[in-house]
């Protein structure tokens, strides 16, 4: 039987709790920013994580591996964030359907400039490729809705009075067709560590 762990005192913990965050706090936050876009939402996931663990550290059980505990918080805070947001009503989101800062209907594809020099150059035609490849994957009908209004800046209202189909169904047809190129590209962005 393993005799009962003694508390560590107060002074002792905060002085632990306080190396932890000085630690981790850039690798946990680089980590939360590649994954929200939004500067002020990544941070708030930040303070968030380290609330937790600051509660969670002064409970009587230890943390084994705090990085590998923070981390799974920060991954899991952020899924929450985004389950939330598509709890939303596809109603309501079709009030903010053309807000450019929108990130759940957007791709946020980020190209080089092409007068950054010839490895952005490169980086560019890389991606622009990879895009295309992504594009041709998609149904028909998703990757219409895409280039409408991500291309070629078309409104959702203007295409659904066109086409007849809802303005709805649209703005999910571009939201799956974000989520297939987000994945796709992922790989692309990593490789080229942009």
């Amino acid at each position: 039987m393993e005799p009962p762990r003694t508390p560590k005192p107060t002074i002792e913990r905060d002085n632990d709790i306080t190396a932890t965050v000085l630690r981790e706090r850039s690798k946990l936050g680089n980590f939360i920013r590649r994954r929200v876009h939004d500067q002020g939402e990544a941070e708030d996931i930040l303070q968030d994580v380290f609330h937790e663990f600051v509660q969670a550290y002064r409970l009587p059980a230890p943390i084994e591996q705090v990085s590998a505990w923070l981390f799974r918080v920060a991954r899991n805070r952020i899924i929450d964030r985004f389950r939330k947001r598509r709890e939303q009503a596809l109603a309501d989101m079709a009030d903010d359907q053309d807000d450019a800062d929108n990130p759940d209907y957007r791709l946020d594809l980020a190209l080089p400039a092409t007068d950054a020099g010839p490895e952005a150059v490169y980086a560019r035609s890389l991606l622009l490729e990879a895009l295309q490849e992504a594009l041709d994957e998609l149904p028909a009908n998703q990757r219409d809705v895409f280039v409408a209004h991500e291309l070629e800046g078309r409104s959702f209202k203007e295409l659904a009075s066109e086409s007849g189909v809802s303005v709805n169904t649209l703005l999910a047809r571009k939201r799956y067709a974000v989520l297939h190129l987000r994945v796709r590209l992922q790989a692309v962005y990593d490789e080229l560590d942009i």
